[in-house]
Parts: structure tokens; C-alpha cells; sequence
């Protein structure tokens, strides 16, 4: 049985992930600031690493499956540096879709028993939208 442990390291990573992500989207917010999405982007992946662990990660982003949006993240991410936010953004938008399109259904698990979030996500039109990613529908 896999054990769901909550140690330092993970929360540390959880809670840089999470900034990550509101730095990309404050980026966003203001205009494509590229330092906001530069940190975003920095923060999401050491928050990454430290949640499942540097060994598992690389295994992550280096599966034969994944090339094509690791690259397009990495590009992305380059893009963003370099200056050039607008592209950047698009090409990691595409790169994350493709890279973590496998947690969508656990994701829509998750949120469809969210006390109030859930009833939203609970709609038939916002169902059918994940249930289209999922083999069989899960029993809630």
C-alpha cells in the first residue's frame, strides 16, 4: 500500500507550487510582467521536485510520452527568460496541458468533493467536460 505521508519536504514543495502558480498568474494578471512569470515558473518547478522527490520528477519529465511537453515547457520557460513572455507563456500553457493531462480525473475527484466548489463541478455540462478524460465515471 503506497503511503500518503505528510513530512516537511512535502509541505514545503505543496506551498511552492502554490506560489508558483500565484506568481504565473499575477504575471498574467499585470500584462505578462516576465519577472512574475519567471519566478512563477522557478517556484512551480523546485515545488514540484521537492513534492514527489528530484529522482521522480526526472522520471516525470523524461518519460518517452512526456517529451513533447517537457519541451515545450522548457522552451516556454526559456522564452519567459529571455523576454518574450507572450510566446513563453503560450508554448508552457501547451507544454502543462499535454504534461499533466493523465491528472485530470484525479483532479476532478478532488474537486467534486469540495463542500462548495463540489456543487459547481457536479454539473452535468462541467461533468461531462472530465468525464471525457476518464475511462468510466467514479461514483461520488
Amino acid at each position: 500500500m503506497v503511503s500518503f505521508e505528510m513530512n516537511d519536504r512535502k509541505k514545503i514543495g505543496l506551498g511552492l507550487t502554490g506560489f508558483g502558480i500565484l506568481f504565473t498568474f499575477l504575471g498574467v494578471i499585470f500584462f505578462f510582467d516576465k519577472g512574475l512569470l519567471a519566478m512563477g515558473n522557478i517556484l512551480f518547478f523546485s515545488g514540484v521536485a521537492l513534492t514527489i522527490g528530484l529522482k521522480s520528477s526526472m522520471q516525470f519529465f523524461m518519460k518517452r510520452q512526456n517529451y513533447k511537453g517537457t519541451i515545450s515547457f522548457g522552451v516556454g520557460f526559456f522564452l519567459v527568460v529571455i523576454g518574450w513572455p507572450i510566446l513563453g507563456m503560450i508554448l508552457e500553457s501547451y507544454g502543462f496541458i499535454v504534461l499533466f493531462s493523465g491528472f485530470w480525473p484525479t483532479l476532478s475527484v478532488f474537486l467534486q468533493r469540495i463542500p462548495i466548489l463540489g456543487w459547481v463541478f457536479q454539473q452535468p455540462f462541467i461533468r461531462s467536460l472530465f468525464d471525457r478524460y476518464r475511462g468510466k465515471r467514479v461514483p461520488v
